[in-house]
C-alpha cells in the first residue's frame, strides 16, 4: 500500500507562520564559498560550497513580522527576540502529536527554499526512535513534495563513518537535509564525539567545522528532550542561521509563532477521539463472591449482563467463567452451588447507566470487580477487553476497507515468546489465543447475514496468524528485550535500530487487509517507534510508572486512519465516528480520564482562561477581504453575546452550553455588526481554555454509541401515524399454474443463455537468478504464457438434482418445474451440459421473475390481530454505523438518521426543514412486510401538517432512480406488494388512509401527497 498525502489548510497555516516571520528577506540561491579541503587533499575546482545566505533584514523587522504572525494566530505578543544557543532567531511551533509535524517542517524547508533560497537544513532528534521515524517520513513524502515543488530534497542520516556525505551536503546547491540524533554530538564516548575531532580519514578536518560553514537552519524535533547543558552548548557549534523548535509540549519558551494544541487538534478533528475501558476492583464487606461486570448487551430483547464469576466444575474444581445473565438469574444456581453467591440474584440491569443491581442491595458498574484481582487475571481481562473492542470496531470499518490494528505494550519479551517451551508461546500469547477463539466464535454466532464478507474474513486466518511480536532480534534470530536508555530524557526508551527498522519497514504491510496480523505485541520501550495510523485499540500490559504519562501512552494511536487505497479518513462529517482510539486501562475509567485530562490541562497552560473584553480587544480577524482588528466596542459585543446566551459563567469561562450548541450548529445569532465575521469570532472564542471542552475528548469505551429517541417520538401526530401502520397481515396468492408454466417456458426459451466452462492455463518458471527479497515478496516465478480453454462438464463426477435445485430456488413444486423444463426447446435445455451450475442459477432467476409478475396480479393481504411492538424503535438505538449518520435533526424521532445513500441524506435534509412535515421516522429494520419474494422493510414513515397536503400519512421508499427499468424484478415485486399491503390495512381509515409510494427526492414526495 502507498500512503497518500494532500495539502491541508491547518498544515499550510503552520508552514506560513514560520515563513512569514522573514518577510522582506531577498531570495538568494545560496552564497558560494570555498570548502576547506583539509591538509591531505589537492585543491580542485569542485570544492565550491553553497551556504545559506545571512538575514538581510534587521532584527527589528523580524520582530515585527513575528508579532504580526502572533496576532493572526491569537498568541501572546513577544516584546523581543529570544536568543538561545548562540542564535538570535528561535521560533517555537507547537503541534499536537498525530497532526503531522514532520510533514509540516519538511514542507517548511521547501517553502523556505522557494521564497528565500535557503537550502541547508539539519533535523535534530533526541532518540533513535524519532530519527528512524523521520527517515521513514522523508522517504514516503519525497514523491509528494517533488510533485508539489518540482524539486527533490537530498537527505541522509549523519554517520561518523560516512563523512563523505558531508562533502555533498556542502557542495550541492539544492535542498539538502541532514538528520542527526543528539547522541552523535552531545553524548559521552570517543566514537560518538568524532564530530569534534580532526580525523585522518577526513583530511585532518573536524566534521563540525564543515557542517557549520553552511549556516544551517536547525529544526529540533521534540526540543524539550534536548535541553541538557551539553546539548544546548553543542548547538552553538553548528553556527545556525535560525532554530525552529517543533513539539506538542515545549518546556522552555522562545518566540512562539504557532499553536495547535490538544484541544485545537480535537476540535478541528485532526486526531482520533479517545475512548477508555477502565477496570476497577471494589471490595464488599464479609466473604464477598468474585464478580467482574464486563459490560451490558442491548438488543431487541431485554438487556443481558456479561459477568465473569466463579463456577464449580463437575470434578469439584472452581474456575472463573464469563456468563451472559438476564434479569432474575440466581448466581448461586449459575455457580453450581458456591455458597458465596447465596442471595445474589439480579434485580435490575440498567443499560443506560451500565450497572447491575442484586437483591442484596449491591450495585456493580461495568469495568468493576468485587475483589482484588491478581495481576495475572487482570492481564487476562485486559486482553479480553482489547479483543472485544477490536471486534466491535472491525465489524463497523471492514466494509469501508479500513484495517483495524490493536497494540499491546509489554515490559518483557518472555511473556509473549518463551523459548523454553515447546511451542515458544509465552503466557500472554497463550491467553490471547484462548480469549480470541472464544470471542471470535461468539461474534460469528451473532453476526448478521448481510455481513458475509466480514464472516469470511474472521474465518480466514488461524488464531496463530492474527498476532505477531515486534521486539529486538538477537544473532540467533530470536526476539529479545531491547537495550534501554537508563538515564536522561530518553530513560526507558530502546536504543536498538533493528527493532525500529522492523516496525517502520512493515508499516504499510500491516495496513493491508490481506495481511493476517491484526494484533501486535511490542515492548513498551519501543513505543516511540509506533505511529501506525490504524491502531484503534491500545493496551498496556505492564506495571504503571511515573516515567510515562497517560498522554504519552495514547499519543502513539492518535493519527487518523487510512483505508486500503491509502486515503486518510478525515472527512469532517465522519472523523470521530470512524477514528476512535480505545485505551484498555488497568485502572478505573474515572481515574484514567481524570489523570489524562489533568495532563492535557497542564499542557494548555499558555491558553487564555477568560473570554472577556480584555482578551478579545485588538485581536486580528483574518477574513478573505483582509485583516480586521477587534475594536473595544466589538470586543464588548462579543463578551455580552457570550453572557446573554449562557455560553460563559460568571468568571467568563466558556461552558458546555457553548460547545454543545457549536457541535449541533445551533449557536445563537451574533449581533448584526459581527455577523460578517462569524467564523473568525467563534475561532477566537475557541482559543480560550475550557475545562468542559476537555471532557469531550474522552468517552467511556464500554458505552455503546446510541441514537436516542427524542420528544418527537411522543408527539400525538407520530402516535396516530404509528397506530395506522403497525398492523400485521398475511398474504394469499391464487394463480393459474398453466398460465405460470406458459410464461416461464417462453422466458426460458428466449432469455436462457449459458456460458461454457472456461479454464485459464498459465505457464511460468523461476527467473535466472533468485533473491531472498523476491521469494519473500512472492516474485520468484514469472508467468510466460496464459491461455483460455473451454471445457465440457457432461462427464462431471458431480451429480445434480436439477428438479430439486430449481424447485427450491424458485419455491415451486417439483411437478410444476418438471412441466416447465420438459417443455423447453431441446437446444436451450442442452445448455445444462455446458455449465450445470449457471444453468440452474439462470433458470431459477427467470422462473422467479415470471412468478413475481403472475403473483402481483393475484396477491391479496388479510390483516391479523397481531401488531408491531413499539419496542422495535428502542432496539434500533444500538449497533448502528454512525459514519452514515446525519447531523442532529429536529423532526425525526431519533436524534440522527442512519442513511444508506446521498439520495437519502438529501431527502432527510429537506424533510427536516419542511414546514409541512410534523414528524417522521426511519423505520426500524424489524418493521417487516411479508411478500412472496422475501420480507420487505420500507424506509420512511411521515406525518404532515393537517390541511397542508392531501395525504397527511405517508410511507416512502427512497430510490436513486424512478425508472422501473433500473430496479431489480425482486425490488419491483416488493414495492407492488407494499402498495397492496398499505391499501389493505388502511382502507378502514378513509379519507385519512396511509399512502405508500416510491420517491427519489423531497419534491417528488410533495408532488405525490398533494395529488387527489
Amino acid at each position: 500500500m502507498k500512503l497518500k498525502f494532500k495539502v491541508q489548510a491547518y498544515q499550510t497555516n503552520a508552514v506560513e507562520a514560520v515563513v512569514d516571520c522573514f518577510a522582506g528577506q531577498p531570495r538568494s540561491d545560496g552564497i558560494s564559498y570555498r570548502i576547506d579541503p583539509g591538509r591531505s587533499k589537492q585543491i580542485t575546482a569542485e570544492e565550491a560550497g553553497f551556504k545559506n545566505a545571512d538575514l538581510q533584514i534587521p532584527k527589528s523587522e523580524v520582530l515585527k513580522n513575528i508579532q504580526a504572525v502572533q496576532r493572526h494566530q491569537n498568541l501572546p505578543i513577544s516584546d523581543k527576540l529570544i536568543s538561545s544557543a548562540g542564535c538570535d532567531y528561535n521560533l517555537d511551533i507547537e503541534m499536537e502529536t498525530g497532526t503531522g509535524k514532520t510533514y509540516c517542517y519538511v514542507k517548511t524547508m521547501f517553502e523556505m527554499h522557494k521564497r528565500y533560497g535557503w537550502s541547508k537544513f539539519i533535523i535534530m532528534v533526541p532518540s533513535i526512535a524519532i530519527r528512524e521515524g523521520v527517515q521513514k517520513s522523508l522517504q514516503i513524502t519525497a514523491e509528494h513534495f517533488t510533485e508539489t515543488y518540482g524539486k527533490k530534497a537530498r537527505f541522509f542520516t549523519y554517520n561518523s563513518k560516512r563523512l563523505h556525505e558531508l562533502e555533498s551536503f556542502s557542495s550541492d546547491a539544492g535542498i539538502n537535509v541532514m538528520v542527526i540524533n543528539t547522541q552523535a554530538f552531545a553524548a559521552k564516548g570517543k566514537d560518538q564525539l568524532r564530530i569534534y575531532m580532526e580525523l585522518d580519514d577526513f583530511q585532518s578536518r573536524r566534521p563540525i567545522d564543515v557542517i557549520s560553514r553552511n549556516r544551517p537552519i536547525l529544526i529540533l524535533d521534540e526540543p524539550q528532550k534536548m535541553e541538557g547543558k551539553a546539548t544546548s552548548k553543542a548547538l552553538e557549534e553548528f553556527n545556525p542561521l535560525m532554530i525552529l523548535r517543533y513539539s506538542a509540549t515545549h518546556k522552555t519558551q522562545h518566540n512562539k509563532i504557532h499553536r495547535l494544541d490538544a484541544l485545537d487538534a480535537f476540535n478541528q478533528k485532526l486526531v482520533k477521539k479517545i475512548a477508555v475501558r477502565g477496570i476497577q476492583t471494589r471490595g464488599l464487606a464479609g466473604a464477598a463472591p468474585y464478580m467482574y461486570l464486563e459490560g451490558i448487551e442491548v438488543s431487541q430483547k431485554a438487556p443481558v449482563a456479561r459477568i465473569e464469576m466463579e463456577v464449580k466444575l463437575a470434578n469439584g474444581d472452581i474456575k472463573r467463567q464469563l456468563k451472559r445473565l438476564e434479569f432474575g438469574r440466581d448466581l448461586l444456581s449459575v455457580s453450581n452451588g458456591l455458597q458465596a453467591y447465596n442471595g445474589f440474584t439480579i434485580s435490575q440491569i440498567d443499560a443506560n447507566e451500565d450497572t447491575v443491581e442484586f437483591t442484596k442491595g449491591f450495585e456493580l458498574r461495568a469495568g468493576e470487580a468485587t475483589q482484588d484481582i491478581s495481576e495475572e487475571h487482570m492481564r487476562r481481562i485486559q486482553i479480553r477487553e482489547t479483543i472485544r473492542a477490536h471486534f466491535e470496531k472491525e465489524q463497523t470499518l471492514f466494509t469501508k476497507g479500513i484495517k483495524v490494528l490493536s497494540l499491546f505494550f509489554i515490559d518483557t519479551v518472555s511473556r509473549y515468546r518463551d523459548y523454553d517451551t515447546e511451542d515458544t508461546k509465552g503466557h500472554y500469547a497463550q491467553v490471547f489465543e484462548e480469549e480470541y477463539e472464544i470471542l471470535r466464535d461468539e461474534y460469528l454466532l451473532k453476526l448478521p447475514l448481510e455481513h458475509q464478507d466480514y464472516r469470511a474474513f474472521l474465518e480466514r486466518d488461524e488464531v496463530s496468524k492474527v498476532h505477531e511480536g515486534y521486539f529486538s532480534i538477537d544473532k540467533k534470530n530470536r526476539l529479545v528485550d531491547p537495550s534501554v536508555k537508563k538515564t536522561g530524557d530518553e530513560k526507558g526508551l530502546a536504543t536498538d535500530e533493528d527493532a525500529y527498522d522492523l516496525i517502520l519497514r512493515n508499516k504499510e504491510r500491516l495496513l493491508s487487509q490481506n495481511e493476517p496480523v491484526r494484533f501486535i505485541f511490542s515492548h513498551s520501550a519501543l513505543r516511540e517507534g509506533w505511529d501506525n495510523p490504524n491502531v484503534f485499540t491500545m493496551c498496556m500490559l505492564k506495571h504503571s510508572d511515573n516515567t510515562i504519562s497517560r498522554r504519552q501512552e495514547v499519543g502513539r494511536g492518535l493519527r487518523l486512519s487510512v483505508d486500503q487505497t491509502g486515503d486518510r479518513m478525515d472527512h469532517p462529517s465522519m472523523v470521530h465516528d470512524i477514528n476512535v482510539l480505545t485505551v484498555v486501562a488497568s485502572e478505573s475509567y474515572k481515574d484514567f480520564v481524570a489523570n489524562l485530562q489533568k495532563e492535557i490541562s497542564e499542557a494548555l497552560a499558555s491558553r487564555p482562561r477568560k473570554a472577556n473584553e480584555a482578551y478579545f480587544k485588538e485581536k486580528v480577524l483574518r477574513t478573505e477581504h483582509g485583516d480586521v482588528s477587534v475594536t473595544p466596542e466589538m470586543a464588548s459585543q462579543i463578551e455580552f453575546y457570550l453572557i446573554q446566551n449562557g455560553y460563559v459563567d460568571h468568571q467568563r469561562q466558556v461552558v458546555e452550553a457553548y460547545h454543545t450548541a457549536k457541535t449541533e450548529e445551533a449557536l445563537a445569532p451574533l449581533p448584526d455588526t459581527l455577523v460578517q465575521y462569524a467564523p473568525q469570532v467563534f475561532e477566537l472564542v475557541d482559543s480560550v481554555f475550557s475545562a468542559d471542552a476537555l471532557s469531550r475528548i474522552v468517552d467511556d469505551g464500554r458505552k455503546p454509541k446510541t441514537n436516542p429517541l427524542n420528544d418527537n417520538f411522543e408527539k400525538k401526530a407520530f402516535k396516530e401515524l404509528w397506530e395506522r401502520i403497525n398492523q400485521k397481515a398475511v398474504y394469499r396468492v391464487d394463480f393459474d399454474s398453466d398460465e405460470l408454466v406458459e410464461k416461464c417456458v417462453a422466458a426460458l426459451n428466449k432469455e436462457l443463455n449459458v456460458t461454457p466452462l472456461q479454464y485459464t492455463v498459465q505457464v511460468g518458471s523461476q527467473g535466472d537468478s533468485l533473491t531472498a527479497e523476491q521469494l519473500s515478496d512472492g516474485k520468484g516465478f514469472k508467468v510466460k504464457d496464459t491461455r483460455i480453454e473451454h471445457g465440457q462438464s457432461a462427464f462431471s463426477s458431480v451429480k445434480y438434482d436439477l428438479l430439486q435445485e430449481v424447485s427450491e430456488n424458485a419455491q415451486l413444486t417439483r411437478q410444476t418445474v418438471a412441466r416447465m423444463l420438459s417443455s423447453m426447446e431441446k437446444a436451450v435445455f442442452d445448455q445444462f451440459k455446458k455449465n450445470p451450475e449457471q444453468f440452474i442459477s439462470e433458470a431459477s432467476r427467470l422462473i422467479k421473475e415470471q412468478k413475481a409478475t403472475v403473483i402481483i396480479e393475484r396477491l391479496t393481504y388479510d390483516t391479523v390481530e397481531d401488531r408491531h411492538d413499539i419496542g422495535i424503535f428502542t432496539a434500533a438505538q444500538t449497533g448502528n454505523d454512525f459514519s452514515k449518520a446525519t447531523d442532529k435533526l429536529t423532526k425525526h424521532v431519533f436524534d440522527h438518521a442512519i442513511v444508506d445513500s446521498n439520495v437519502e441524506r438529501e431527502f432527510v435534509a429537506e424533510l427536516d426543514t419542511s414546514s409541512e412535515v410534523v414528524v417522521y421516522a426511519k423505520l426500524p429494520r424489524d418493521f417487516l412486510i411479508p411478500t412472496p419474494v422475501g420480507d420487505y422493510n420500507p424506509d420512511w414513515a411521515i406525518s404532515f401538517e393537517e390541511g397542508s397536503v392531501r395525504h397527511i400519512y405517508f410511507v416512502a421508499e427512497t430510490k436513486g432512480s424512478m425508472s422501473s427499468m433500473k430496479l431489480r424484478p425482486e425490488e419491483l415485486t416488493k414495492i407492488e406488494c407494499a402498495r397492496k399491503f398499505f391499501a389493505e390495512i388502511s382502507k378502514a381509515d378513509l379519507p385519512n388512509n396511509v399512502r405508500y409510494d416510491v420517491v427519489d427526492s423531497y419534491s417528488k414526495l410533495m408532488d405525490l401527497v398533494a395529488r387527489q
